[in-house]
């Protein structure tokens, strides 16, 4: 990435030109778990990398990935609940080619406390910010950088889904995270709908299922057959850059089988 730089009153405008011959991807929910993966990842394999995180302020894990990378990797703060600030960082970005989009933002739960997911004890106010998070934020991320997915070489749109989102899956033991399974089983079904819709364009968009992953979320708990975030991380992108015409809209697992939901 070449950077030209303009300054008005002490105020710095960076004009990104990507290179004509490096791939690029955009990583939201990067600073942390899965996304941090892939960002390290894209960026080692030689991707121009956007990764983007929610923080007031950059974290050390993506400041630590952008020294490493300074021509590759580019940080940028997407809150996805915030539909105006998703637009503005799209509009920075008009006119150039990003290959991947990967809506892997998302919430999950409080570990430690899962009484206002479990029926009976719901706290309805909290349902709103998983919907906002899990579900609205990929649509409208994909919806306002698809031109720049459409105008690129390879085309995809990944959602990381969870196959605790699946309507086929028998009921486990456990009764809680109503709603993350709710707003994994609606980002299955927004998939579909833009798989659809994109088609045409050779826009090739799937869900992921990443399996058990031993996040940073998980430190504390010993969760037995997660794998680490390198397997699975390295799987999903085996699945992408294979990903075919006629897997768009299906619901795939890190190895590229598809799960049922």
């Amino acid at each position: 990435m070449n950077y030209a730089k303009s300054y008005f009153g002490g105020l710095v405008l960076s004009l990104f030109t990507f290179s004509a011959s490096a791939e690029s991807v955009l990583i939201t929910g990067a600073n942390a778990g899965i996304g941090l993966e892939f960002a390290k990842q894209y960026a080692a394999r030689g991707y121009t990398v956007i990764a983007t995180h929610r923080r007031s302020s950059t974290p050390d894990s993506l400041v630590a990935l952008e020294t490493a990378y300074p021509d590759r990797v580019t940080v940028e703060r997407i809150d996805v609940r915030d539909l105006e600030m998703i637009e503005s960082v799209a509009e920075k970005y008009r006119g150039q080619p990003i290959d991947i989009l990967i809506n892997n933002a998302a919430i999950v739960a409080d570990l430690t406390n899962p009484t206002p997911q479990i029926f009976g004890t719901l706290d309805f106010p909290l349902f709103d910010v998983f919907m906002e998070t899990n579900v609205r934020g990929p649509l409208k991320l994909s919806e306002s950088f698809y031109d720049s997915v459409k105008a690129s070489r390879l085309k995809r749109i990944i959602m990381i889904s969870s196959l605790s989102g699946s309507l086929s899956e028998p009921p486990t033991r456990l009764s809680g995270r109503v709603y993350y399974k709710t707003t994994k089983a609606a980002l299955n079904m927004a998939m579909i709908t833009i798989a659809r819709a994109a088609k045409d364009d050779g826009v090739l968009v799937t869900s992921l299922h990443p399996g058990g992953v031993k996040v940073e979320k998980l430190a504390n708990f010993n969760v037995p057959g997660f794998m680490e975030p390198s397997e699975s991380v390295l799987g999903m992108m085996d699945v992408i850059d294979n990903l075919t015409s006629e897997q768009s809209g299906l619901f795939l697992d890190w190895k590229g089988r598809v799960q049922q939901w």
